[in-house]
């Protein structure tokens, strides 16, 4: 029988394959950015390269709205992954989220390959990573301390997952009690406590909570890019789990997709939010922060780019940029506070679907 480390190491490295290597992005929905549309400046009385892209959010300063999201680690493959987003982010000066570091407190082997990360950016924003169910389950305060720890991390976030609990074939679809363990990681632990989804979307009623609950800010994360749903559905077709590959196949597209989660969240809540869920370029980015978000974040992009090499992660980030610059210099938008209040025109489904929310 292989060892639980063993586990844990076949089952993270089936999360970076699978996305590389098989299609798993949404097949019937998408993120509605395409139902955004930035309104033209024909005078934008600027010149490109007055352009400022930088912004603060939780009290630290980042050279864009650019967050790379919580991915990976726990297996060999995420050492060099990890090791080549965190230079990145420290070159870059963009935020960095690890993957669930659950793996990390079960040996040193397995915590080094998080923690390359912060040895490659020991200035970047790190952004530490928990499972809600892992926190139901009874994943203690010192248990998250000890995460934080793991990467000297600037912000732990708390991932909700429950339709991939409910698909992974070893998954734990328990979340009773969780909103309650939030409140108390909040309110104990010394970094901002940041929730998230990974690709299904917060709802309105859901941020409220999140708001009482005492976060300092949410991912939206919603529907549009990869499906978790359907990477666990291939994992379990692997493993000949009939009822998990037809529940997968059955929910692969389920969830708020991200534009309109971000807009519905925006409206219901004052926190700070974060945009991500199927994001690809830099005229996303912008249009996220058009919609009210104040960081933009993005995983299979960047996965894919550190995936290849150093090179091609390093020139995607600058196609990035350049994507978002110029956005900026099309819309007459010095700086992110001007972009945050340019305006935006909503379309086709996205419109319809925002209507029917109010």
């Amino acid at each position: 029988m292989p060892s639980d480390i063993e586990i844990i190491k076949q089952r993270k490295k089936d999360g970076i394959d699978i996305p590389l290597q098989k299609d798993v992005q949404a097949k019937t929905t998408s993120t509605y950015l395409e139902y955004v549309r930035l309104v033209h400046n024909a005078l934008p009385e600027l010149d490109y390269d007055d352009i400022d892209t930088s912004t603060t959010f939780l009290g630290k300063k980042f050279s864009a709205p650019i967050i790379i999201d919580s991915m990976t680690g726990g297996t060999d493959e995420a050492t060099v992954i990890n090791g080549r987003l965190g230079e990145l982010a420290e070159k870059y000066g963009f935020g960095m989220g690890l993957g669930s570091q659950r793996a990390g407190l079960k040996s040193e082997e397995l915590a080094a390959t998080y923690s390359i990360a912060r040895k490659n950016a020991p200035n970047a924003f790190l952004i530490a990573n928990i499972g809600g169910a892992q926190l139901a389950k009874g994943l203690t305060i010192d248990e998250a301390r000890k995460i934080v720890k793991m990467i000297k991390a600037n912000a732990l976030v708390v991932h909700l997952n429950p339709l991939q609990e409910l698909v992974q074939p070893e998954g734990e679809p328990r979340y009773k009690g969780v909103l309650g363990k939030i409140s108390d990681l909040a309110k104990t632990i010394d970094v901002p406590v940041i929730v998230k989804e990974v690709g299904a979307g917060i709802s309105r009623e859901v941020a409220i909570k999140l708001e009482m609950a005492g976060v300092a800010a949410i991912n939206v994360a919603g529907a549009g890019g990869t499906s978790w749903a359907g990477i666990e559905k291939m994992r379990a077709e692997a493993m000949k789990d009939d009822l998990k590959r037809h529940l997968g196949e059955m929910f692969w597209d389920w969830g708020i997709p991200t534009a309109a989660s971000l807009i519905e969240t925006r409206r219901a809540v004052k926190l700070p939010l974060i945009a991500s869920g199927g994001l690809r370029n830099g005229l996303e980015v912008a249009k996220c922060v058009a919609l009210g978000a104040s960081m933009a974040a993005m995983a299979y992009p960047f996965l894919r780019a550190a995936s290849q090499s150093r090179e091609s992660l390093f020139a995607f980030a600058d196609t990035i940029l350049a994507e978002l610059r110029s956005t900026m210099f099309l819309v007459g938008a010095r700086n992110i506070n001007a972009l945050a209040s340019s305006r935006y025109i909503l379309t086709g489904a996205l419109a319809q679907e925002v209507s029917s929310r109010t």
